[in-house]
C-alpha cells in the first residue's frame, strides 16, 4: 500500500517540498507520495485528527502552524520544545512526534561548504525572530563557543539569549555596532527577510569591515543571490544562499520520516530548478 506524506500551511501553494519529496521517492524506488495540504488555522486540529485516522506516516509543518501545532501532537523533541516551533511530524506506533530541523539543516549545509570546524568560530547572526532562533539554538545545543546576535531590536535579542537552554557565549548588538565589529567573525548568518523579492537591492547592514576570509550565509533564497551576497563576494569573501538550509532540512525530514538520507544536491537542483536559476 503506498504510504501517504505530505506538508500543511496557509498558504501552500508556493511550496517546493512535493517536487522534492515525490521525486526523493521516485529516484529511490519506493512507493509514497507526498501532498500540500491547504490547511486554514481554524481547521487546524481537525485536520491533525484527520490526518492521523487515515494513518499519514509524517508531514512537515509551514507558516502559520508550527507553533500551534505543538500542543496538538503526542511528543514534541527537546530541541524543538526549545525552539518553540515544529516543522517535522513523524508517525512513531500511533503516535505523532513533532521535531524541527531548520536549524540542522542549516548546520548540515553550511558544514559542506565552510572548510573548517564551524562550531569553535566566531559567530555573528543577524536578526532574531523564527530562523533565527532555530539556528542559535541548534548551534548552540552542538556546541558553538561563541554566538552574538545583532538585530535592530535589543529587546528582541535579549530574550532569544535568555530563552536558549544550552550554554554559549554571546553579546547582544545593534546593527550598527554589528556592522563596526564586523571583521571580529569568522561566519556572518543573515537570518532576516531583508533583501528578500521584492526588494531585492536592501540589504539589513554595511559590508564595509568585512574580513575578506568570512564566510557570509543569508537564509533567503530568492532571489538566488542576495544584494547581501553580491557585495560579501565583490570583498572577496565567500557565501552561501538559503537553498542548502532548505535543502538539508527537506532531507533531514525524510530520513526521520523513512531512515533513508535522500542526495540533499538532488533537492537543492530542483529548488534551482524551480526558481529559473543556477547554483551561484
Amino acid at each position: 500500500m503506498k504510504k501517504l506524506y505530505g506538508v500543511i500551511g496557509d498558504p501552500i501553494g508556493h511550496s517546493m517540498s512535493p517536487d522534492m519529496h515525490n521525486d526523493a521517492f521516485q529516484s529511490l524506488s519506493m512507493d509514497a507520495h507526498y501532498h500540500a495540504f491547504q490547511i486554514e488555522k481554524k481547521d487546524l486540529e481537525a485536520a491533525v485528527l484527520g490526518m492521523k485516522a487515515i494513518g499519514i506516516s509524517g508531514f512537515n509543518v509551514t507558516v502559520p502552524h508550527k507553533t500551534a501545532i505543538m500542543p496538538l501532537l503526542d511528543e514534541v523533541d527537546p530541541l524543538a520544545q526549545a525552539i518553540g516551533a515544529v516543522n517535522t511530524v513523524v508517525l512513531d506506533n500511533g503516535r505523532f512526534i513533532g521535531y524541527n530541523t531548520d536549524g540542522e539543516g542549516f548546520l548540515a549545509g553550511l558544514e559542506v561548504e565552510y572548510d573548517g570546524n564551524v562550531l569553535d568560530k566566531r559567530i555573528l547572526l543577524l536578526g532574531a525572530g523564527g530562523s533565527a532562533r532555530a539556528i542559535y539554538y541548534t548551534l548552540s545545543q552542538k556546541g558553538a563557543m561563541h554566538i552574538d546576535i545583532g538585530n535592530r531590536t535589543l529587546e528582541k535579542a535579549e530574550e532569544l539569549k535568555k530563552r536558549c537552554p544550552y550554554p554559549v557565549k554571546t553579546s547582544l548588538l545593534t546593527l550598527d555596532e554589528a556592522a563596526e565589529k564586523l571583521a571580529d567573525y569568522d561566519i556572518i548568518i543573515q537570518t532576516t527577510s531583508i533583501g528578500m523579492s521584492p526588494n531585492v537591492e536592501a540589504m539589513p547592514i554595511s559590508l564595509d569591515n568585512l574580513h575578506p576570509d568570512a564566510f557570509v550565509a543569508d537564509i533567503i533564497y530568492n532571489p538566488i543571490e542576495t544584494a547581501f551576497m553580491k557585495e560579501a563576494k565583490a570583498r572577496g569573501a565567500k557565501s552561501q544562499n538559503g537553498a542548502k538550509m532548505l535543502s538539508f532540512q527537506g532531507a533531514l525530514a525524510f530520513e526521520k520520516w523513512t531512515g533513508i538520507l535522500p542526495e540533499p544536491s538532488r533537492m537543492e537542483t530542483i529548488i534551482y530548478n524551480k526558481l529559473g536559476g543556477i547554483k551561484c
